[in-house]
């Protein structure tokens, strides 16, 4: 959890993050999750950061070791309208950017056929669930995580 209150610290503290994920042996630390409830709480300046979070990686040296997986409590997929439930399969119930190993993802993707399935699944997944049951269950998080900051 971070407790940045501004775009500039949480692309420090991302740097801080993806350094640390690149020198630790897979074993020890396979993935990531940077929280940062205090900043980019609106939807459009965290897509806007996404673009210096990739810039970042590649500045870095780790365009193709690390991705960046994005989640936030407004997610919404292009040509979605906002309550869709497939939004959901990117929300939580802060703005966070999930760190992966392009290794991790590599074994996943041995077979496209499977990778390809995954998205698939989530949304029918979430179909069967409901927009109002994600919705209740992301709510239901957020006093949890706020008594944790």
């Amino acid at each position: 959890m971070s407790d940045t209150a501004d775009p500039e610290s949480l692309r420090s503290r991302l740097a801080d993050e993806l350094k640390m994920l690149a020198a630790s042996p897979i074993e020890k630390i396979e993935t990531t999750l940077l929280i940062h409830p205090r900043v980019l709480q609106r939807f459009r300046d965290y897509v806007d950061f996404l673009s210096e979070a990739e810039r970042l990686v590649k500045a870095l040296g780790l365009r193709g070791v690390i991705q960046i997986a994005s989640f936030h409590p407004e997610f919404q997929f292009a040509n979605t309208e906002p309550d869709a439930v497939e939004n959901y399969t990117n929300r939580s119930p802060f703005p966070m950017l999930h760190l992966l190993r392009e290794e991790s993802i590599s074994k996943v993707a041995a077979d496209s056929d499977e990778l390809f399935e995954i998205p698939k699944r989530n949304v029918a997944a979430l179909r069967r669930i409901g927009r109002d049951e994600m919705k209740k269950l992301l709510n239901s998080m957020i006093p949890e995580i706020k008594n944790a900051i």
